[in-house]
């Protein structure tokens, strides 16, 4: 049966997300023997996650104006190049410095690739097939979470951390044959003027916002400069919603809010990332630190989360035809936020069966909740203001993951330093707790999404794509 176009452009865009998935659910793993290897303390080279986070804050609000200036697949396919230079460049580090290099060239194409890729799809994809359509798109990337744990614990123990990244060499040169032979060329024939002035405001606000992010809770600087920087990410963000309100043409286009589902998916979206975005954090250190596992078998232990997310992408488009978004997104939100929680409850003497059935359906749950999010956020947005909408929904997404990462290390140091002690299983079930409650919250805001939200997106297929 050949390809339909809501298959095939999702399938070749998914590459882009499987290499990005796959390298950051690897190095957390491979963390502590990278460190050892280069010569540091584990807590510093979390810059090199904190560097590609922010270089993905930075330049992901332009990437829609950059992907209409340019072309789609044209940017596409050369942000999965410097994606590949930067993990060749990781590879080889010889020190901290120049891994961080390879990491910030890494982010620059990581923000460029996934808006751009989902804009494709967008522009490419009849509405009626979006929900198959994201279905198709996320499965494939989804597999990257599913080897990456257990594939970082092996190459980490058996062989070598470079390896980690040298993997997405074979991947993304497969990916970028096939873009260039089958994906369509899209891009705006209204090429609005570049905002200078906003790009300036948001590079240094993103920036200042995921740096206090990624650093606060860690001891990498002093609470008092974390303080000082996030003050100063406040500020100049405030200054850009001054801006972007008489900007004729905002980098950031904050009008897209005035949508009721946009809205929903951007604040809805957040808190619930806020939570899980946490978890990929909390969830090897508890196992490593708080059980005294070792990095293989963390990783052969939480793997076991993406299969219940592929296994829900089968089931999105008949779950949501029958309930509609907003019940699915308010009731999925509270019962996948608790089963966040309970991870918080398994203990060391915890059945293995009990812990994997605990991260298999909640895993589930989470894929169905962000199947949704990622789809109603499109259903009132029209064909030009497209390439803004994926800009700022990719931003939206990123900060709120280093939001709960921040959280969860947050929570731990201060429950580290009211006990003056090693953490315990306690102090991680405190914290997988409280960022479970921040993605149930999320429920308060999709409860007040209109009833007949996304309806047009839920209509039947053409026969010709099944």
């Amino acid at each position: 049966m050949p390809l339909g176009t809501s298959r095939s452009v999702p399938l070749i865009v998914a590459v882009g997300l499987f290499m990005e998935h796959l390298d950051s659910t690897i190095i957390a793993t491979a963390l502590p023997r990278m460190a050892e290897d280069l010569g540091v303390a584990p807590v510093r080279l979390n810059l090199a996650i904190t560097t590609y986070l922010v270089a993905m804050a930075v330049f992901i609000p332009a990437s829609g104006w950059i992907a209409d200036r340019l072309g789609a697949r044209r940017v596409f396919v050369g942000a999965m190049g410097l994606f590949l230079t930067g993990s060749l460049t990781c590879g080889a580090a010889p020190s901290m410095e120049i891994l961080i290099l390879g990491r910030l060239v890494q982010g620059l194409g990581g923000a460029l690739m996934t808006p751009v890729g989902r804009l494709v799809m967008l522009r490419t994809v009849p509405r009626a097939e979006l929900v198959s359509a994201m279905a198709w798109l996320t499965i494939p990337a989804l597999i990257g979470p599913v080897v990456g744990p257990p594939l970082g614990g092996m190459l980490t123990t058996w062989a070598s951390w470079r390896w980690i990244f040298w993997i997405n060499l074979p991947i993304g040169l497969i990916g970028m044959v096939a873009a260039l032979a089958m994906l369509p060329e899209v891009r705006e024939d209204r090429r609005p003027p570049f905002d200078g002035l906003g790009f300036a405001l948001s590079t240094v606000g993103l920036t200042a916002a995921v740096f206090a992010f990624e650093t606060v809770g860690r001891d990498i600087v002093p609470l008092a400069v974390d303080a000082l920087v996030a003050l100063l990410g406040l500020v100049t963000l405030a200054l850009y919603v001054r801006h972007a309100r008489t900007a004729e043409h905002p980098l950031i286009d904050l009008k897209l809010l005035r949508r009721p589902t946009f809205a929903a998916a951007i604040w809805g979206g957040s808190l619930f990332r806020i939570g899980v975005g946490a978890l990929p954090f909390l969830l090897p250190l508890q196992l490593q630190l708080g059980f005294g596992r070792s990095a293989l078998q963390s990783g052969l232990t939480t793997f076991v989360a993406a299969i219940g997310a592929i296994g829900m992408k089968v089931a999105a488009k008949r779950v949501l035809t029958r309930y509609g978004f907003r019940a699915t997104l308010t009731a999925d939100a509270v019962i996948a936020g608790a089963f966040l929680a309970a991870i918080g409850f398994v203990t060391d003497t915890t059945p293995l069966a009990v812990v994997m059935g605990i991260l298999l359906v909640g895993g589930f749950f989470r894929s169905l909740e962000f199947t949704a999010i990622n789809v109603v956020a499109y259903s009132d947005i029209t064909a030009e203001e497209t390439s803004r909408a994926t800009a700022f929904s990719s931003m939206m997404q990123q900060l709120s993951l280093s939001a709960g990462v921040a959280l969860g290390a947050l929570t731990l140091h201060v429950l580290e330093a009211r006990s003056s002690g090693p953490l315990s299983s306690t102090d991680f079930s405190i914290a997988l707790t409280l960022v479970g409650s921040v993605s149930m919250a999320a429920a308060l805001v999709f409860a007040r999404l209109p009833r007949a939200a996304g309806a047009d997106l839920l209509k039947a297929e053409p026969r010709a794509t099944e």
